[in-house]
């Protein structure tokens, strides 16, 4: 029997800091980035396809935002429902292509997929996603003053817009995920899913949000009942005491050794840390299963328990 993985893409599994933001130069990263997840069809593992969408819905709003006096600016969820079709597109005919040379025939579909959260979630009172380009310091202060924007230092990196990511509690169609699961590999809950809330009457109602990708990838693990939630990042290995002189590289963690290291603050918010909580959760629910994060070239290392961190309930 074939093992199930989810697996959550990073942003540097769709763009390159050393490239324009283009939508051409986001398919040449993707095209490399699909070559990766052909390796792993390749290997015989059943996978499917999370992926973020941080910098993409923050320049689509920036893009709407810039033009409203010529085309009325789009809602947050409709911007982040663009974004998830835009890059599933790209992520489908990449990897398809990649599929056939390996002589793989398995169908590719991108699943617009929304995603259930709580109206009363503390992540919209306590902005965290980063979304959109990075910032100097001066810049940022200049937008919160020029448009209100909440903005945060993005760990190490510069300053962005950040917005509010509750925590997700329903895949919308995941009954239709389930149906393609054995047939095709399905990239869905992209972006984190398009965040939608239950109104009195049942209907769903679009929220202004980005859920984080990786709580999407964990709860799609636990819904699929997926052997393994693979996180794939920039490096290779979680750590310690990061960029500093004592920096440590963490092979294994257990659930209590990641929640002390929580804790003491170790991991950025908006950056390792939702990747470790991520990761927690999906231990704690399946407590014989494991969750890895590493780098994207590192899968399958990862996978055969060469490299990677990989965290287990105990």
């Amino acid at each position: 029997m074939a093992e199930k993985i989810v697996v959550a893409l990073g942003g540097n599994a769709l763009q390159s800091g050393k490239m324009e933001p283009t939508a051409e130069a986001q398919l040449a990263v993707v095209k490399e980035t699909c070559e990766r997840i052909a390796d792993l069809a390749e290997k015989g593992y059943e996978v499917g396809v999370v992926h973020g969408n941080g910098p993409q819905v923050g320049r689509i709003l920036l893009a709407s935002e810039a033009a409203k006096a010529v085309t009325p600016a789009m809602p947050f969820d409709v911007c982040g429902a663009m974004s998830q079709g835009y890059i599933g597109y790209h992520l489908q005919q990449a990897l398809k292509v990649a599929l056939q040379k390996r002589g793989i025939k398995t169908p590719v579909a991108t699943l617009l997929t929304q995603m259930v959260v709580d109206s009363k979630d503390p992540g919209f009172q306590n902005p965290t996603k980063p979304i959109g380009p990075f910032y100097s310091e001066e810049e940022a202060k200049a937008l919160v003053e020029e448009k209100g924007y909440s903005v945060k230092e993005d760990a190490g990196r510069g300053w962005r817009r950040v917005v509010a990511s509750p925590i997700p509690t329903e895949i919308v169609e995941l009954d239709s995920v389930k149906r393609l699961w054995d047939s095709t590999i399905v990239i869905t809950c992209g972006g984190g899913g398009i965040p939608v809330v239950r109104t009195e009457d049942g209907t769903l109602e679009g929220v202004a949000a980005v859920i984080d990708k990786d709580f999407a990838a964990e709860l799609l693990a636990e819904n699929v009942e997926a052997d393994a939630l693979m996180i794939l990042t920039e490096v290779e290995q979680v750590a310690i005491n990061f960029n500093k002189p004592n920096q440590e590289n963490l092979g294994k963690l257990t659930y209590a050794e990641a929640e002390k290291h929580c804790a003491d603050g170790q991991f950025a918010p908006g950056s390792m840390l939702p990747k470790v909580q991520a990761a927690m959760k999906f231990v704690k629910a399946n407590p014989t299963k494991k969750a890895i994060i590493t780098s994207l070239d590192k899968a399958i290392d990862a996978l055969e328990g060469k490299t990677g961190t990989v965290i287990t309930f105990a």
